[in-house]
C-alpha cells in the first residue's frame, strides 16, 4: 500500500486554467480603506480662568447633547462668545468629522460636523469676510440645510419635446415624468421617494439630460466614511440627487430622492448617544 498524497492545491486569480475562448474570470476589488472615528488630539488644559470656560461650555454641550432628542428643533449654542483661548480649546476637542455642507458662494455660510456626530459647527461670515456668527448646533442636520436647501425650487422640471431630445437620450424622460408626479403628492415626514438609477438601463446622455432638466440647488453634503457620499439639493422641490462611492471612487449607487434631508446624511440617535459618551471622555481627559 502507498501513503496517501494530498495533491498541492493553489486557489486564487490565475490559479485555474484558461478558458478555451480566452476569456478570463473578472474579479471584484473590495475596498481598501474605511475611515473610522479618531480621538481627537487634546491640548494641555489652560491654566486657570481660561481653562475653566472652556471646560464648562464643554459641559453644557454634553448635557444639551443628552437632552437632544432626533426630530426636535436643533438646540444651538454661540461660541462666539468664548475667548480665543477657550475657543481653541473647545475646537481642538470637538475636531473635524466626515460630513461637509458646501453653499452656493455667496452665502457666506460655513458648515462642518464635529467629531462629534450630532454636533455641528455652523458660522456666518459677511460680504467682507469678518465672522458674525459661530454656533454650535446640536441636530441630526443644521436647520439651514432644510431652510435653503429648496428655496425657491421648482414644483415640477420641463419634459421638453419628443423631438427635442439628444440623440442616446432613452430612459431620461420617463424619470423626470415619474419625479414630477412624485414631488407634488410627497409631504414631509412620509417615507422618501426614491428612484434607483442604478437599476434603470440608462446612458450617460440620459445623465446629462437629466442634470440639465434638473437643475443645481444651493447646496451639497458630502459625507466621507466607508467611501464617500455626495448629496446635491436640484432644482426640483425636496429632490436630491444622491451618490454613493465605495473606496476606490467607484460609483455604487446613483439614486434621486423626494425628502427633506436624505438619510444618509442624518444623525440617528445612536450617533448622539456614542458622541455623549466621546465627549464624557474627552471632558474627563482634560479634567
Amino acid at each position: 500500500m502507498h501513503p496517501f498524497e494530498a495533491p498541492g492545491m493553489t486557489l486564487g486569480p490565475g490559479s485555474q486554467p484558461s478558458e478555451s475562448d480566452g476569456a478570463e474570470l473578472s474579479y471584484l476589488q473590495y475596498p481598501s480603506a474605511m475611515q473610522t472615528y479618531q480621538p481627537p488630539i487634546l491640548p494641555e488644559p489652560v491654566a486657570g480662568a481660561a481653562s475653566s470656560a472652556g471646560l464648562d461650555f464643554l459641559g453644557r454641550l454634553l448635557e444639551q447633547i443628552r437632552h437632544y432628542r432626533v426630530g426636535e428643533p436643533s438646540l444651538v449654542m454661540d461660541a462666539q462668545g468664548l475667548a480665543a483661548p477657550d475657543r481653541h480649546l473647545v475646537a481642538q476637542a470637538l475636531g473635524e468629522g466626515e460630513v461637509s455642507i458646501l453653499f452656493a458662494a455667496g452665502s457666506g455660510l460655513r458648515v462642518q460636523e464635529t467629531r462629534l456626530a450630532g454636533v455641528w459647527v455652523v458660522q456666518a461670515q459677511d460680504a467682507s469676510g469678518r465672522l458674525v456668527s459661530d454656533t454650535l448646533e446640536i441636530a441630526d442636520i443644521p436647520r439651514c440645510v432644510r431652510e435653503l436647501a429648496f428655496q425657491g425650487a421648482a414644483t415640477s422640471a420641463s419634459l421638453g419635446q419628443d423631438a427635442e431630445l439628444p440623440e442616446g437620450v432613452l430612459t431620461a424622460r420617463s424619470v423626470l415624468a415619474e419625479l414630477n408626479e412624485a414631488v407634488p403628492a410627497w409631504r414631509v415626514g412620509e417615507l422618501p421617494y426614491i428612484v434607483n438609477l442604478t437599476l434603470l438601463p440608462h446612458t450617460p446622455q440620459d445623465l446629462a439630460w437629466l442634470e440639465q432638466r434638473l437643475g443645481a440647488g444651493p447646496l451639497t453634503i458630502l459625507s466621507r466614511g466607508y467611501g464617500n457620499c455626495r448629496i446635491t439639493a436640484t432644482g426640483l422641490r425636496h429632490c436630491w440627487w444622491v451618490r454613493h462611492f465605495n473606496s476606490d471612487d467607484r460609483l455604487i449607487l446613483d439614486t434621486l430622492e423626494v425628502v427633506d434631508v436624505p438619510t444618509a446624511a442624518l444623525a440617528a440617535r445612536e450617533d448622539l448617544e456614542d458622541s455623549a459618551e466621546r465627549l464624557l471622555g474627552i471632558i474627563e481627559a482634560l479634567a
